[in-house]
């Protein structure tokens, strides 16, 4: 994520994690105070779970502002785990709250004499919660699709999820005052069990996350598609992507023909890495390995010499043949556990093709004796 994109996510995180704060802050004070005096444990509960999201708020607007620094040093890949991390702990900390309301909510429906009569009051402040947690909801969902951020779209589930609570509060004390006295506490459980729901969804994504777990198989197949769509791409392997922070990366070996230049192969590698990243929502960084032959089933080249050793040895080959020492260039082929040597002579070296021919012979019969070498090819030019 470049540096423009990593700071208007930041001021989106602290712009709607305040206005979150300030809201819930006012919001827990009165469901708490009209729960208390309209003796409805229920709306207690839900003020105690907007309190949560007062506290997520402020969790959000830390993480938001790690998240916002570049790599560097310490962290070369950003810091986006930071968002991960906080969603992770807000999904225990609703946990923890969950726990709590159903334990005291389940201990009151085995205690009539403990159950709660709510009063009109209680209604009213279910209602209001209502109305202000959804609204919340889609101010924080707007930021948080304009930026991708999964931390804002969990932010905002969160409020949504006190939103329904209120809905559940407020059916609750509707019928503890329409001469139900269980159903405030019954509403209890239900909200502790919602608010539970949202905890774990939160938790397994972010794990999920934090352990590395690749993309949907679908979005795979897509993936392979552009790749294998692009020009100079013969086959796709070894495919492999993760999530960091909301945003996508992949990294893949792309087959291509083996007698292209490093520059062609280059080239192919950012076409590669262009495409994905402006096909795929939320691809933000892409590694792309150039092979010349599918390395998951080819013979491995590991231990064969490089140029240095490979150009001594050729000297040593070739010392009985003068026309090697005309040569210009030598390119070098890694193929199938072999090497492959294309030489290159001046066109003025060039006479006929029986000529040309006898050359090329000569070159390869010196080799034989080494079987790291699997062939010799001549060019002029």
């Amino acid at each position: 994520m470049d540096t423009i994109a990593r700071q208007a996510r930041a001021r989106a995180i602290k712009r709607t994690s305040v206005v979150g704060a300030v809201i819930n802050l006012l919001l827990s004070a009165i469901k708490i105070a009209a729960g208390w005096m309209g003796q409805s444990h229920a709306l207690i509960a839900d003020g105690v779970h907007s309190l949560s999201d007062l506290l997520s708020d402020v969790l959000v607007w830390f993480a938001g502002h790690k998240a916002a620094k570049g790599p560097d040093a310490e962290h070369p890949y950003g810091h986006g785990r930071f968002e991960t991390v906080a969603t992770l702990v807000l999904g225990f900390l609703l946990s923890a709250v969950a726990i709590g309301i159903a334990w005291d909510a389940t201990e009151r429906l085995f205690q009539p004499e403990a159950l709660l009569r709510p009063e009109p009051i209680a209604l009213y402040a279910a209602g209001l919660s209502i109305l202000v947690k959804e609204a919340l909801y889609w101010y924080t969902r707007a930021y948080g699709l304009r930026v991708r951020s999964d931390l804002l779209m969990a932010n905002a589930w969160h409020h949504r999820s006190d939103a329904i609570s209120s809905i559940v509060v407020l059916i609750g004390v509707a019928g503890t005052l329409a001469g139900l006295p269980y159903l405030d506490s019954v509403a209890s459980v239900i909200v502790a069990v919602m608010i539970a729901k949202i905890a774990w969804d939160l938790g397994s994504d972010a794990t999920r996350e934090l352990v590395d777990t690749g993309l949907s198989p679908e979005r795979l197949r897509e993936i392979s598609q552009i790749i294998r769509r692009s020009t100079g791409v013969r086959d796709v392997h070894m495919l492999r992507t993760r999530t960091l922070g909301g945003n996508a990366s992949a990294d893949v070996h792309v087959l291509v023909d083996p007698d292209i230049s490093v520059s062609e192969g280059h080239a192919i590698s950012v076409l590669v890495q262009e495409r994905l990243m402006e096909a795929i929502d939320r691809m933000s960084d892409v590694t792309v390995h150039i092979d010349p032959e599918d390395d998951e089933t080819a013979a491995p080249t590991k231990g064969l010499p490089l140029r240095t050793e490979v150009i001594e040895r050729l000297d040593q080959f070739w010392a009985q043949i003068p026309e090697a020492l005309m040569r210009k260039r030598v390119v070098l082929h890694y193929l199938e556990g072999a090497i492959t040597v294309d030489i290159f002579f001046p066109l003025r070296t060039y006479t006929d093709e029986p000529t040309a021919r006898q050359l090329r012979d000569r070159l390869r019969e010196a080799l034989q004796a080494d079987a790291r070498f699997a062939d010799v090819r001549i060019y002029f030019g």
